[in-house]
């Protein structure tokens, strides 16, 4: 496979790591972008974690708990000036109230307010407001205790990332305080049973690769990658997490403390998982003196 100048810049953007080191990995690999990544790992060439993919979709989660019942609807938008948009707020407010009678997002593009299914609701805004809009997702999370909790809230339940943490005993200040280390840390599942396997056997292997790059005996190596695992588990499973309240002790050990067991959460961030390609400026404005 042709090794592209798009494809080292797409990888150097991935990693961080330098020209000549992307063009290597992807030489390596045969062009795969993902083996490319993990190449770079097992050489020590990938720096801090970068986002594969840079999250600019705009628009707003909107929260709504009820009970023992929560549920968390994401609505986007082009731009973040529509966002701020008192009608595509309220919108946005109604369509979150009336994800908690239905059981998915295509339910829910069916269900009616006032009178008007929630796709044409939908639809009746980007003709008045100019701009196109989507229902993306929603979740729901159910519990003795469904505490919410909206980062930096544009409006009552509205906001860029919303938490809903449910909990079986404990009470609602400590679910608000687990709701917010979760805005915060972004764990991946709830526990190690909850992980998908397929990502902690590639991170076994990416781990693998790296301590043998050391030239160690394998004896050596399988202990060494008991410690790593056990550090990555504590790093993407939220009961694993250091609590942000209290980092000498584990969520799973704070929630033993405060009589609570944390059965389920949602974190959800507006644009998350989106990839918008992106000129550079200068190759914009070339484009437009083209016509």
């Amino acid at each position: 496979m042709a090794i592209t100048a798009k494809l080292v810049k797409e990888l150097r953007d991935k990693t961080g790591a330098g020209m000549m080191d992307a063009k290597k990995a992807l030489t390596e690999t045969d062009g795969d972008m993902d083996a490319a990544v993990d190449w770079l790992r097992t050489k020590g060439l990938a720096k801090a974690a970068k986002k594969s993919g840079r999250t600019a979709a705009e628009g707003l989660v909107g929260i709504t708990v009820d009970g023992g019942k929560g549920v968390v609807v994401e609505v986007n938008s082009e731009t973040d000036f529509v966002a701020k948009n008192a009608e595509f707020q309220e919108m946005v407010r109604a369509i979150a109230a009336a994800a908690a009678n239905v059981a998915d997002v295509d339910a829910l593009k069916s269900a009616e307010i006032d009178g008007k299914a929630v796709e044409d609701l939908i639809t009746d805004k980007i003709a008045k407001i100019g701009e196109n809009m989507s229902l993306r997702r929603m979740a729901t999370v159910e519990g003795d205790t469904v505490v919410s909790y909206v980062h930096n809230a544009t409006a009552p339940g509205l906001g860029k990332i919303g938490v809903l943490v449910a909990l079986k005993g404990g009470d609602e200040a400590f679910g608000k305080q687990v709701a917010m280390h979760i805005a915060a840390s972004s764990p991946a599942s709830l526990s190690e049973a909850d992980l998908d396997p397929a990502v902690v056997e590639h991170e076994r292997q990416v781990q693998m690769d790296i301590a043998r790059e050391s030239g160690k005996p394998e004896a050596v190596i399988e202990k060494m990658i008991i410690g790593r695992m056990k550090k990555f588990l504590s790093e993407v499973t939220l009961l694993g997490q250091a609590f942000v309240v209290n980092p000498d002790v584990t969520v799973e050990a704070a929630a033993k403390d405060a009589g609570a067991e944390i059965i389920g959460f949602v974190r959800m961030e507006v644009g998350e998982g989106i990839e918008v390609e992106k000129e550079d400026f200068a190759a914009e404005i070339a484009k437009a003196v083209q016509g």
